[in-house]
């Protein structure tokens, strides 16, 4: 059953991950904010709708993303031991997590290659995301918010794994949410603030940091794992 602790522990990854999803989404927060008709006429209060709509479809997709992980998980339950599955996926899920931090801070970059593989994917959804561009209202804002939270990320799928461990497709659901929650202080920032912010995490200790404190919790999910 998943705890609060654990959802503490998902916001902040994606607290954590943001200097990823300025290198990885701040081209696409720039193309959305410019694919807003009138965009350069409208003041930061007036985008703020616009960013608020990218932000919430982005995030009812990692939500239905992390409810078919969890649901997955429970289905490999059913099929062998709870105890032995749900202490493998952690495991696996602990050390997804720990690629995690070392690929944020700069120090391996094998979780490209798994992006990669998304991309496949990502190929068949984009073109459905420009079907909502130019975008005219908030309600087209978060149709391509929905299509943005399938971009191959390896920050979404490190807490995927995790989600899969939770073994319950609502615990799942929540993992996801949370984590997205936790990415919305720097992706809104981004939306007003996009050349200051990318600035910032250009530095090597931002990215250091986050990846450190992220390999922590990959190294306290596979303490969890080991003992139980």
């Amino acid at each position: 059953m998943l705890t609060d602790v654990g959802l503490l522990s998902a916001l902040l990854v994606g607290l954590f991950g943001g200097v990823h999803c300025v290198g990885m989404c701040g081209g696409i927060v720039g193309a959305l904010t410019l694919g807003v008709a009138g965009a350069t006429q409208r003041g930061t209060v007036a985008m703020l709708p616009y960013h608020l709509a990218y932000n919430l479809g982005r995030l009812a997709s990692y939500t239905l993303a992390g409810a078919l992980a969890g649901g997955l998980g429970g289905a490999l339950f059913s099929l062998v031991s709870v105890h032995q599955a749900q202490s493998m996926l952690q495991l696996f899920a602990g050390l997804f997590m720990f690629a995690l931090g070392l690929y944020l801070a700069g120090w391996w970059g094998g979780l490209a290659r798994i992006e990669r593989v998304g991309g496949m994917l990502w190929r068949r959804l984009e073109p459905v995301g420009r079907r909502f561009l130019p975008v005219t209202s908030p309600a087209q804002a978060f149709g391509v918010g929905l299509v943005w939270g399938w971009l191959p990320c390896g920050l979404v799928y490190s807490v995927l794994v995790w989600a899969l461990a939770s073994g319950s497709a609502l615990d799942g659901a929540l993992l996801l949410l949370s984590f997205g929650v936790g990415t919305l202080p720097t992706l809104l920032l981004m939306g007003v603030a996009a050349a200051r912010l990318g600035r910032f995490v250009r530095r090597p200790w931002p990215r250091r940091i986050a990846g450190g404190l992220v390999m922590l919790f990959g190294v306290t999910m596979l303490a969890r794992a080991f003992s139980g």
